[in-house]
């Protein structure tokens, strides 16, 4: 079958558009996924996906043309074959959550989300519905990273440019003081013992964090360093409050999803313990669904960790008294949205002066203790 062109079919806005300039650039850099070792697509390609055959399936194209018409959307041969394995899937007579689960490329939400839509006949609003759940999940995504960004950028400028003054500068100065052999002023001496220490244990300390890194990666999935790990994270000032809110929005976000989609509480709670790789929510999902079981509140059980603060648990209350939770947990989900983005704003206007002044401090302070020696003896005055 000769390749069919959809672009005419299909017209949907880029959830990213071409930037210019430096912090643009890095800040799409940043922006972009980064898959190595991981199994499941990326958000992007999923995003697209689910959105192109939404749009197919309603303008009533069956679903082995569908699959076609996508396909020359990929570029990538790996891409292609995973779908291609799940069109021919489909074809012989497997669903297509079947085939989703055999493809080991989609959450546990996913799937669960399509076979829900190909039994009650809504398949083409479960997939509008996760469409939108990866829209809004790339766009707190890119709002974040975009906070942060410059921050960052200054960041590795103030470190590479104090490595470089430690590394070769104040070396040149130390070799010129040497030559005249008086006693040099304190700060100077400091700084030259500062950049010793640069030189000798510069070494040691790239292996040591490099070390620490693999550390962290290698014990990533073990319940015990998660545990302990995360909750001092959470202890940081401010940037632990934005992480727990981060992490609570999507909650919200999966839970508001689910439950429009007519799940049972029992499995949405179930399913967002696979959703959230966030261990104070991770963990506290199983023994919530233990609770429901046992015929306690959600809002009971929620009460007993301190991921969820007292205003989402008075609410989810009300909402289970009402039967309105879906409804609830949408309007949760734009109050964290909201509190994220004004938390990462307020970082970012903070960080930027402050990392500033920190660059003009400590240059400033390595210039006047280079000169410091020069203006001594040049005037008699000893400091």
């Amino acid at each position: 079958m000769p390749g069919i062109d959809i672009t005419n079919v299909i017209k949907r806005d880029k959830p990213f558009k071409k930037d210019a300039g430096i912090t643009n650039k890095f800040s799409k850099l940043l922006n972009s996924e980064i898959i190595l070792f991981r199994k499941e697509l990326s958000d992007k390609k999923k995003l697209n996906f689910y959105t192109d055959m939404q749009v197919l399936l309603h303008s009533g194209i069956d679903i082995k043309t569908a699959f076609e018409l996508i396909l020359e959307n990929f570029s990538k041969i790996e891409e292609k074959t995973i779908f291609t394995q799940i069109k021919d899937k489909i074809i012989n007579g497997e669903s297509i959550s079947e085939a989703f689960a055999k493809s080991g490329k989609f959450s546990k939400y996913e799937i669960f989300s399509i076979k829900i839509g190909e039994e009650t006949g809504k398949l083409n609003s479960v997939l509008k519905e996760l469409s939108g759940y990866f829209t809004k999940k790339i766009d707190q995504k890119r709002k974040i990273v975009s906070a942060f960004s410059y921050p960052l950028i200054v960041l590795l400028t103030a470190v590479s440019a104090i490595f470089f003054m430690m590394h070769f500068i104040v070396p040149m100065f130390e070799d010129v003081f040497k030559r005249f052999g008086n006693e040099l002023p304190v700060l100077t001496q400091t700084i030259i013992n500062i950049s010793h220490g640069f030189t000798n244990y510069f070494l040691g300390f790239v292996i040591t964090s490099s070390s620490f890194l693999v550390f962290i990666y290698l014990n990533r999935r073990n319940a015990t360093y998660r545990k302990y790990s995360t909750a001092l994270v959470l202890k940081i000032p401010v940037f632990g409050n934005l992480i727990r809110k981060i992490n609570i929005s999507r909650f919200c976000l999966g839970m508001e999803l689910l439950l429009t989609s007519k799940t049972p509480i029992l499995n949405a709670i179930q399913l967002m313990q696979k959703m959230i790789p966030y261990y104070p929510i991770e963990s506290s999902m199983s023994i919530i669904e233990k609770d429901l079981l046992h015929g306690i509140p959600l809002n009971v059980s929620m009460s007993h960790f301190r991921i969820f603060d007292k205003r989402m648990i008075s609410l989810v209350k009300v909402a289970e008294e009402v039967n309105q939770l879906d409804k609830i947990f949408g309007q949760l989900k734009d109050q964290y949205n909201s509190e994220v983005e004004y938390l990462a704003g307020n970082i970012n206007s903070v960080m930027e002066p402050l990392l500033i002044i920190f660059i003009g401090i400590f240059v400033g302070l390595i210039l006047v203790s280079m000169y410091l020696p020069m203006f001594q003896m040049s005037t008699g005055i000893t400091f």
